[in-house]
């Protein structure tokens, strides 16, 4: 991970052993809040840091454990979602795998927090050895102390467990999540009532993302000052993204929210490879608009991305170059959304398929003029009128790129061909396959 802030000790050697990371000051966070500082206070000092959730919606994570209701009789629990499913995003996986314990350290002051007794980390299929390194970790910590009947010698019951998913990209809906986590298809759930009233085994529960509940112990330990120090008002402290695509150097960036798009390409990740220019960025992974060249002064923040018409997302940030075809690039996003959609609502089943069937007839050559706009009016008839953002998910990237990119879908229709021609006239394996289905 390159340009470290919060997570400056992140490629320390060793890190993943309960003695390394105890050397840097791990633990020390936990052992001076559970038991010590009450649970209210924990709450109220994370809303004040203005710590906004690392998953994709940004939503307030102090004002989210502020939802679990206090006085009821339920048991509660404390979900991490690991399943990080999304295109172009491959931050956790770096954070799980490097430094298992200082996301348990945040699962604890979390748990303290909402006073949950019972932990899950949810890995999506693929993390099989993940699961392997968290599973040891989680070891480590038992016979530390830090979890147990005992958490940490203060009196207070914690346990954790991780468990492996199918691979299936709804499970990264939180109630398609939890619905999976109790043995059921993973399909999401009607809301309200939300997960924090009404969630794991139909008992109060918070569900908060790898990034999220890693950055808890960092905060509370410095307090919310020394984290408001970066980012912006409204986007407080730092942000990993996860930059693909044509650049000179791909990978893992945690840098200040609100740094401007063109910064984080041009200058953390050298800038464009192969002589190539670029065309367009997905900033939020595969799920939001596309942003055109003439948009990357926008900041990396929640607000900036929303008045540009997009949004921050999960940080996935996905460069286009201008030797790539934009109607082949989202009707290669769109196939993913029709195979990953759980079939539960007719928007969201029947829109991604007929959408998938436009996007073959232009790839085809055989591209109507209506056909612009038809792909238009079915995203416009998904997004906002599914049961779960998955449909918003695969209409959102569609509608942007009409937007932006009107010309090449013309171009398409008019010339029964791509604008750009770096490909080889055939038609590559996965395409042909796609236009023989």
């Amino acid at each position: 991970m390159r340009g470290p802030l919060l997570f400056a000790d992140i490629d320390t050697p060793g890190l993943t052993s309960i003695a390394t990371y105890r050397r840097g000051g791990g633990y020390e966070t936990s052992a001076a809040m559970v038991g010590v500082k009450p649970p209210e206070d924990v709450i109220e000092i994370v809303k004040a840091w203005g710590l906004r959730g690392r998953g994709g919606a940004g939503f307030p994570a102090g004002m989210k454990w502020g939802f679990v209701p206090k006085g009821t009789s339920k048991p509660k629990y404390l979900v991490c979602n690991a399943d990080e499913s999304e295109p172009g995003t491959f931050k956790d996986r770096e954070l799980m795998e490097k430094n298992p314990h200082l996301l348990i350290e945040g699962m604890i002051l979390t748990a303290w927090a909402i006073q949950a007794n019972t932990g899950y980390i949810y890995l999506r299929g693929e993390f099989d050895y993940i699961q392997r390194i968290l599973d040891r970790a989680l070891e480590e910590a038992r016979a530390a102390g830090f979890l147990g009947a005992s958490t940490g010698g203060k009196g207070f019951q914690l346990e954790i467990h991780t468990h492996l998913g199918a691979g299936a990209y709804i499970c990264g809906e939180e109630t398609a999540l939890l619905s999976s986590l109790e043995g059921y298809r993973g399909q999401p759930r009607l809301k309200p009532p939300f997960p924090a009233v009404e969630g794991l085994y139909a008992c109060p529960t918070v569900v908060n993302n790898t990034e999220t509940l890693m950055n808890v112990p960092h905060i509370l330990k410095h307090g919310a000052q020394w984290f408001r120090q970066w980012g912006t008002e409204k986007s407080p402290g730092t942000k990993i993204f996860s930059v693909s695509g044509p650049v000179k150097r791909p990978g893992n960036y945690e840098v200040p929210m609100g740094l401007p798009l063109s910064t984080l390409i041009d200058e953390h990740c050298g800038g464009m490879r192969d002589g190539t220019k670029v065309k367009g960025v997905i900033p939020g992974g595969s799920s939001v608009p596309i942003l055109p060249a003439s948009m990357l002064a926008t900041g990396l923040d929640f607000e900036s991305m929303a008045a540009a018409g997009t949004l921050l997302g999960s940080g996935g940030v996905i460069v286009i170059d201008d030797q790539t075809c934009i109607v082949d690039a989202l009707w290669n996003i769109t196939r993913f959304y029709e195979h990953e959609s759980c079939g539960k609502c007719t928007p969201c089943r029947e829109g991604t398929y007929w959408m998938s069937e436009v996007f073959a007839r232009l790839e085809r050559g055989e591209g109507r003029e209506s056909d612009i706009d038809l792909l238009y009016d079915v995203s416009d008839n998904i997004l906002g009128k599914s049961f779960c953002a998955l449909g918003d998910a695969a209409a959102m990237p569609v509608m942007g790129a009409i937007k932006h990119f009107r010309d090449e879908f013309e171009f398409h229709v008019r010339e029964r061909r791509c604008m750009v021609n770096r490909r080889a006239p055939e038609l590559t394996e996965r395409q042909a396959e796609a236009l023989s289905a």
